[in-house]
């Protein structure tokens, strides 16, 4: 099973020509799974829909941007169930379509539950990250070990951060505590792989101090390991075509196998 994750920036830029860009990346990538962030649903417009075409099924979050942008969910798959994890944790978490959209579907793998997870951007809202994590943990931890849980996403912190920490198993939270699989760290250990960098020059803030940001993870079984093994994770859509970059961030792409 292939899971890819990548924030859209929106129709931001030249996008007609980073439409193309993503568009053909997604059809050679052939993903199964797909979390978008900042992707824009409007009465006239689906984004996902557009660069993805009919074969996906599709998840929107409800309480979106005033433009339209938000979280979605696409899968080759029909969804059983849908949630949505309310993010808005405190007052200062006001403004922005924070959320955790999360589905239900029948995979070849078993049944699954996958996430897109975005928590608040703002480099002054680690604490409010923190809670949001709590807050979208809490609701997975409903799922029992009967199902893969896979979490993908903009999680606006890079590994050293708390939120971080916490999803990986490395501390608590609140008297909360989990373990989820890095599928980055897993096949690349300790490499930095940037997914938010001044490298693209599409990046606003050259000076932005969190660089790995985007993440595919996977909820560990009670011995250790993650509960689908991590056959390969890469980042993608990190160098520009023909002088076009298709996001401001680089997305991840990570395949997924039942463990031998």
């Amino acid at each position: 099973m292939r899971v890819l994750t990548l924030n859209l920036w929106g129709m931001r830029g030249d996008w007609a020509r980073r439409r193309e860009v993503i568009r053909h990346g997604l059809g050679m990538l052939e993903p199964d799974l797909v979390a978008f962030q900042e992707a824009v649903v409007t009465p006239e417009y689906d984004q996902a829909r557009d660069l993805l075409g009919p074969a996906f099924h599709l998840a929107h979050q409800r309480e979106r941007e005033e433009d339209g942008q938000g979280i979605s969910i696409a899968g080759r798959w029909p969804p059983t169930r849908t949630h949505e994890v309310d993010l808005d944790v405190t007052p200062r978490t006001a403004g922005f379509a924070c959320g955790a959209l999360v589905v239900e579907v029948e995979t070849p793998v078993g049944p699954t539950v996958f996430a897109n997870h975005l928590p608040s951007w703002q480099l002054d809202l680690a604490r409010e990250r923190e809670l949001q994590a709590v807050a979208a943990v809490r609701f997975l931890d409903r799922f029992g070990p009967d199902r893969h849980v896979v979490v993908a996403g903009d999680f606006d912190a890079d590994p050293h951060a708390a939120s971080i920490r916490f999803w990986t198993g490395r501390q608590s939270l609140d008297g909360t505590s989990t373990c989820y699989r890095d599928a980055w760290e897993s096949r690349h250990g300790d490499e930095p792989g940037p997914t938010f960098t001044p490298e693209n020059p599409l990046v606003a803030d050259r000076e932005w101090p969190f660089r790995r940001i985007d993440y595919i993870l996977v909820r560990c079984a009670e011995h250790g390991g993650p509960t689908l093994q991590v056959a390969a994770c890469e980042r993608i859509f990190d160098d520009p075509v023909a002088g076009v970059w298709a996001s401001d961030h680089f997305g991840v792409v990570a395949d997924l196998e039942s463990p031998q």
